[in-house]
């Protein structure tokens, strides 16, 4: 046995409280380092043996990392805001099937690169169904990226405009899904649909594409005004896909006038 096996087999309580917590700032075990006393305590009450009671140290650390990963990743993805299926109101809109977007919620279709639209009127849950099927996404572990239309498409005229278009939609193309919020609300010129279609074909049954549009397919007319490639990016969108239509009662609407008139 080493010379400091021997001594530190001789440290008192304190010492040794004092050299747990220095190691695990040092190996960066923050969790650990908070419940080292309490799970003492706990263990000294429970009678755990010692591989019980670094089980439960290890097991708490590896939890709470999970969970910082995934703060992580919802918050790098871009929401305007905060939403999640489960604060959904689907009794307030019939149209949406809950099987439906709770079969969506375990990410099987992210997983396999499969896209998804969510079309209806202003006020109908699409954004809050966006928001919560790509944060649910993140907390899996997926890669998630949320913008809106215009956003997305002045950000790559400008990229292409500076000579790093190949660069911008490799970015684009790296995370695990787009969310793309607010598709029809403006017409887009022909340049911008192309550099739309270029980032739908990067991804294309690879990784998915959901987005979110106030007008049926059938109208997308009015921003892509080219019907070639109006019809392109539609058969991107929905090959294999899957398509939610929320309906035209605005929940929002409703919920005001019910407040007025209490």
């Amino acid at each position: 046995m080493s010379a400091p096996q021997r001594r530190r087999r001789g440290l008192t309580a304190q010492a040794a409280d004092t050299a747990v917590d220095q190691a695990c700032r040092q190996l960066r075990l923050p969790t650990v380092r908070g419940l080292f006393g309490e799970m003492v305590t706990t263990a000294e009450k429970e009678q755990l043996t010692y591989q019980g009671f670094l089980a439960e140290l290890l097991l708490a650390e590896c939890d709470d990392r999970t969970r910082r990963r995934s703060i992580r990743r919802v918050k790098a993805a871009g929401f305007p805001r905060d939403k999640w299926l489960g604060d959904f109101d689907f009794a307030a809109n019939s149209n949406i099937n809950p099987a439906t977007i709770h079969t969506l919620g375990k990410c099987d279709w992210v997983r396999k690169g499969e896209p998804l639209c969510l079309i209806g009127d202003s006020g109908t849950g699409k954004s809050h169904l966006l928001i919560g099927l790509g944060t649910a996404a993140a907390e899996a572990g997926f890669r998630v990226k949320y913008t809106l239309a215009t956003k997305l498409v002045n950000e790559l005229v400008e990229a292409a405009d500076e000579k790093v278009l190949a660069k911008t939609i490799a970015r684009y193309g790296r995370v695990d899904l787009i969310c793309v919020d607010e598709l029809g609300y403006m017409e887009l010129d022909r340049r911008g649909a192309e550099l739309l279609f270029q980032v739908l074909t990067e991804r294309e049954e690879k990784n998915s594409v959901a987005i979110a549009s106030n007008d049926s397919f059938g109208s997308w007319t009015k921003t892509f005004t080219d019907p070639r490639l109006c019809a392109a990016i539609v058969d991107r969108l929905t090959f294999g896909g899957n398509i939610i239509e929320t309906g035209t009662d605005s929940y929002r609407l409703a919920h005001t006038k019910a407040s007025r008139a209490h």
